[in-house]
């Protein structure tokens, strides 16, 4: 079984990796359609539609290829490379919306950013 650090993670807005990456997140749910009917004694359904979202903290950088491309409502192509981006390391990638973003500061920090976004279509994975 292979196990893989987080350290590992890479995340790409089209080609472009996400520069300052701190963490990113990613849930896929499906909405299950009921078809339990009258004297059936549970409740039944079948598969109905899959959704999924997420996001990503970075340092902010605004001279960073991929996060200035990050803004509101902008439709992307994410790629999320949990073991790595190299031959072989799996990853997911779609289509997203991009629905957030919020940045914020300390006078003893470093700026950070964190985007949201929301999938239109599926997510798929593939093998790099």
């Amino acid at each position: 079984m292979a196990t893989h650090t987080g350290s590992e993670g890479v995340v790409h807005i089209g080609t472009d990796a996400v520069g300052e990456l701190r963490s990113y997140s990613f849930n896929e749910t499906g909405e299950p359609i009921e078809t339990t009917t009258l004297g059936d004694s549970a409740k039944t359904f079948v598969a109905g539609t899959t959704s999924w979202s997420g996001s990503c903290d970075v340092f902010w950088d605004e001279n960073d290829t991929a996060q200035t491309a990050l803004t509101t409502n902008a439709s992307v192509t994410l790629k999320f490379y949990p073991e790595g981006a190299t031959t072989g390391d799996k990853y997911f990638s779609g289509t997203a919306l991009v629905t957030g973003i919020d940045r914020s500061a300390a006078q003893d920090g470093i700026v950070e950013a964190s985007f949201s976004f929301t999938g239109t279509g599926a997510l798929s994975l593939a093998t790099a």
